[in-house]
């Protein structure tokens, strides 16, 4: 006798497949506690068509994650609800914080290039003078006065 090739199906960990009967089993506990956890807002399980819930591997993992905190480390459920919104927040200030990281390494990013294209700017302004060895504009200067002065007041010969 031949076997048949047996299917896998992959289903993903957050799609609602188990009824509350298998969900409540995979997580140890009575149907009516993941009735009254929902009510407390404590887990979200998908809904079918007609209004069944359906629990995923994730809510069977959450489910046995708020059992473990009433049970072994004594939380009542208020306790529970607590660390829950708390690991909500720190989720999302982690994200923020990634974000913020990005976005502060693009900015450095934009301001090493801003400096580097100041540098290259000011470079091609500036060449050295081949006799004395300082720095002359190259761009072309307003010409000088005769008496020294630059026309604008402050040279040496400006009468006070």
């Amino acid at each position: 006798m031949a076997r048949r090739p047996r299917a896998s199906i992959t289903v993903s960990r957050d799609r609602g497949v188990f009824m509350i009967s298998v969900a409540a089993e995979l997580a140890e506990m009575h149907p009516q506690t993941l009735r009254m956890y929902e009510a407390r807002g404590l887990i979200e399980p998908q809904r079918s068509a007609k209004g069944t819930r359906l629990y995923s591997q994730d809510d069977v993992e959450r489910l046995r994650r708020i059992q473990e905190m009433t049970t072994e480390l004594g939380l009542n459920l208020a306790g529970v609800e607590r660390v829950l919104r708390l690991e909500q927040e720190l989720i999302h200030a982690q994200a923020e914080l990634t974000a913020m990281r990005v976005r502060a390494e693009e900015i450095r990013q934009e301001m090493e290039h801003e400096i580097e294209r100041v540098r290259r700017a000011q470079r091609a302004e500036l060449v050295v003078y081949q006799r004395g060895g300082g720095l002359v504009p190259t761009k072309p200067q307003p010409p000088r006065r005769p008496d020294g002065g630059d026309g604008t007041g402050s040279g040496p010969n400006v009468p006070r």
